[in-house]
């Protein structure tokens, strides 16, 4: 297993200091954000800064296992529906585009809609999914839908069930285990049952359970990320264990995302050591 980082944690900060900065701390890859509000936003990324974006990964010796395109599939206007499928077919392509090695980026998002929408939605969820992954098959790219929390995707069940209906290589999972976490799920539990189906991971430090929670840092909490990483060795997962910084920790007034990539690093690092891997 390698160490990521995902620049969700550092919206303001432009790829040309975030990428340097995470590689001189340790980190194997990078997932890019390209959402609206950040400064990688896709609707930005011009050819010179797509071969920008190739030349700073390259130079600083990184590897880009994900992009985060996190986009809705079930959006009920019509026409945001419209541009929100336009983009994830977007960042399906930037993937191909941004193709570092052999395999291209996965594509990470999550579904949309509330827990409490999963029977009006899940037949549509199959059905917009679907048509995704064609897209995604027909140039090498994987999707990684990421189970969440707040959202229709939230149980191991459910997720199970959405991979039943669409036995593809390419439909993977982003797997973020605080989001099982904060619903009491165990993390032997939800390893063994999702591991065997990730692509990608997300990982944050959490306390607290739903409804009253509150996703962290690494290092800031209590999870114990030596159990999480030998139970992912044990299912066999060896892709990257990547930092995700929550949008709660970014709302502080006085939140430093260069230095939270910095104790994320040395925790999983930590975690690593006294595991008795080598990330």
């Amino acid at each position: 297993m390698k160490t990521g980082y995902s620049t969700w944690g550092m919206p303001k900060v432009p790829l040309d200091t975030a990428i340097p900065h995470l590689a001189r701390t340790g980190y194997a890859g990078v997932e890019i954000t390209v959402i609206p509000g950040y400064t990688s936003e896709l609707s930005t990324l011009t050819p010179d800064v797509r071969r920008h974006i190739r030349d700073l990964f390259t130079e600083h010796g990184l590897e880009m296992p994900a992009i985060a395109a996190h986009t809705s599939l079930l959006e009920t206007d019509r026409e945001r529906h419209a541009a929100n499928m336009d983009r994830l077919r977007a960042s399906v392509d930037l993937a191909v585009e941004l193709t570092l090695g052999d395999t291209p980026p996965c594509i990470d998002t999550t579904p949309g809609a509330r827990p409490e929408d999963w029977k009006e939605v899940r037949n549509r969820l199959v059905e917009e999914t679907g048509a995704l992954i064609e897209y995604a098959a027909e140039r090498g790219v994987v999707i990684a839908m990421e189970p969440h929390v707040g959202c229709c995707l939230c149980t191991v069940e459910r997720t199970l069930w959405l991979l039943e209906q669409l036995p593809s290589p390419y439909l993977k999972l982003n797997f973020d285990i605080s989001h099982f976490d904060v619903a009491g799920v165990s993390t032997q539990e939800s390893v063994a049952a999702l591991a065997p189906h990730t692509v990608h991971t997300h990982v944050k430090d959490q306390r607290g359970k739903v409804p009253d929670f509150e996703f962290l840092v690494p290092g800031e909490g209590t999870f114990d990320y030596v159990e999480y990483l030998k139970a992912m060795q044990t299912a066999g997962y060896d892709g990257y264990i990547t930092v995700e910084v929550s949008v709660m920790v970014q709302r502080r007034p006085d939140y430093d995302p260069l230095a939270s990539a910095d104790l994320a690093y040395r925790t999983l690092s930590a975690a690593f050591e006294k595991a008795g891997m080598s990330p």
